[in-house]
C-alpha cells in the first residue's frame, strides 16, 4: 500500500461517527471535543476509539494534515476523562493519577453497569487502546502517549495473568474480564487470542520505548503462546481477522507466529469455501466481518484473497449497512452498532496505521 491513500469513503465512514472532521480549520481541531457516539457509555466505547485513533493517524500520515494529529491527540484525551474515571465522573479509577491516568486501567464503555454485558475491563480492548498509543507516539514522535501505553500494561498484566497452580509446572493462565476497579475477575475463562495480544502489543511498546521494559510481562505471555498457538482453530470471522492481523507483526520471525497465521488462513479459507459469506446480511454482523478484511489486508495474501475483501466490504455497501450521506435519513441505521461498524469499515478498506512498518519513514 505504499503511495496509496484511503479512499473517499474511509473519511465519510469516519465523520459519520465523528462529525464533519474535513471542514475544521486546525485551530478548531486543536480545540475539538469528540461527539458522543450513538454506543457507549456517555458516548465512548473503548474498542471503537481504539480504531478511531489508529483511522484519525492514518488520514494525518497519509495527507500530512496535522489537523488529523490534533484530532487524535483530542479523541485520546476525551476517552482517559470519561473511561479512565468511575462511571459517575466524580473520581479516576483506583491507582491512577493525572500524572499517569492509566494506572487504574480504562473501562470498556458498556452502557450497563452490572450483568453478563455489564462495565468492566477487557484485556484485548485494554491492548488495543495500548496499540493506538504507542502509535500516536510513532506519528508525532511525542513519547508521552507510548509511556502511558507501558504504565497501562503494566497495571493490568498482574490482573489479569496468573501463575498456574503451584507445582503442576504449567504455563501461567489469564481471566477474561475484570470488575471496573479491576479488584477481582468477572468472567475466568481465557481469551482465544488474548496471550497473542499481550505478547505482540507489549513486544511494540517495548521497540518503541527502545528499552529492556516489560520483560517479565512479555515472558509470561510468550510461555502460554508457546503452548496455545498449536491447538488453534476458529470459525469466528472477526476472531480469525484479528487473529491474522495478531500475527502479521512477527510472521516469518518468530514460528509461533507464522504457524498461527497459516492455520487462521486455513480456517477462513474454509469460511469462504463454506459460503459463509453469501448468507443474507440480516443474519451477519458487519463490523465482525470488516474485522476478517483487516486481517487479509494486513498479510499481503495476494489477488485472490484482496477480491474476498472486497466481496466483503461490497457486500456490506449493497445492505446500505454503511450509509451513503445522501440516504442517512432514509436508511434508518444510526443504531447502536453503527460507530464500531464504520471505524473498522474505514479500517477494511484501508489498515494503514494497523499495518507493520506504516510509520516507518
Amino acid at each position: 500500500m505504499a503511495g496509496e491513500t484511503p479512499p473517499p469513503a474511509f473519511l465519510t465512514a469516519m465523520e459519520h461517527v465523528y462529525g464533519s472532521i474535513r471542514s475544521l480549520s486546525n485551530a478548531d481541531a486543536s480545540s475539538w471535543t469528540p461527539p458522543p457516539m450513538s454506543e457507549g457509555h456517555k458516548g465512548r466505547y473503548l474498542w471503537t476509539d481504539s480504531f478511531g485513533v489508529v483511522n484519525l493517524l492514518t488520514l494525518y500520515k497519509t495527507k500530512n494534515d496535522e489537523r488529523y494529529l490534533s484530532l487524535a491527540r483530542q479523541l485520546i484525551h476525551k476517552v482517559h476523562s470519561i473511561l479512565g474515571f468511575t462511571r459517575d465522573g466524580s473520581a479516576r479509577l483506583p491507582g491512577a493519577s493525572e500524572e499517569w491516568p492509566l494506572r487504574g486501567g480504562l473501562r470498556i464503555g458498556k452502557e450497563d453497569e452490572s450483568g453478563p454485558d455489564g462495565d468492566g475491563q477487557y484485556h484485548h480492548y485494554l491492548t488495543m487502546w495500548m496499540f493506538a498509543l504507542s502509535r500516536m507516539t510513532l506519528a508525532s514522535g511525542d513519547p508521552w502517549y507510548n509511556e502511558q501505553a507501558v504504565s497501562l500494561a503494566e497495571t493490568i498484566h498482574p490482573r489479569f495473568v496468573y501463575p498456574a497452580p503451584h507445582g503442576s509446572g504449567g504455563r501461567p493462565r489469564m481471566v477474561w474480564k475484570m470488575s471496573m476497579d479491576l479488584s477481582h475477575p468477572l468472567v475466568r475463562s481465557e481469551g482465544n487470542l488474548d496471550p497473542m495480544d499481550g505478547f505482540v502489543v507489549f513486544s511494540l511498546l517495548r521497540q518503541v520505548a527502545a528499552s529492556n521494559i516489560l520483560e517479565k510481562e512479555i515472558g509470561e505471555y510468550k510461555r502460554i503462546v508457546d503452548t496455545k498457538w498449536k491447538g488453534y482453530s476458529s470459525d469466528d470471522p472477526l476472531d480469525l481477522g484479528m487473529t491474522l492481523w495478531t500475527a502479521h507483526w512477527f510472521k516469518g520471525e518468530q514460528t509461533w507466529a507464522t504457524g498461527l497465521a497459516d492455520r487462521a488462513v486455513e480456517d477462513l479459507d474454509d469460511l469462504f469455501e463454506q459460503d459463509y459469506f453469501e448468507v443474507p446480511t440480516r443474519y451477519r454482523l458487519a463490523f465482525r466481518e470488516f474485522g476478517t478484511c483487516l486481517g487479509i489486508r494486513s498479510h499481503n495474501l495476494g489477488p485472490g484473497w484482496d477480491a474476498r475483501a472486497r466481496q466483503i466490504t461490497s457486500a456490506w455497501e449493497r445492505a446500505k449497512l454503511v450509509p451513503d450521506p445522501a440516504e442517512e435519513h432514509k436508511s434508518g441505521l444510526m443504531n447502536k452498532l453503527l460507530p464500531i461498524t464504520l471505524v473498522m469499515y474505514a479500517t477494511a478498506l484501508y489498515p494503514g496505521g494497523f499495518r507493520k512498518g506504516f510509520f516507518d519513514s
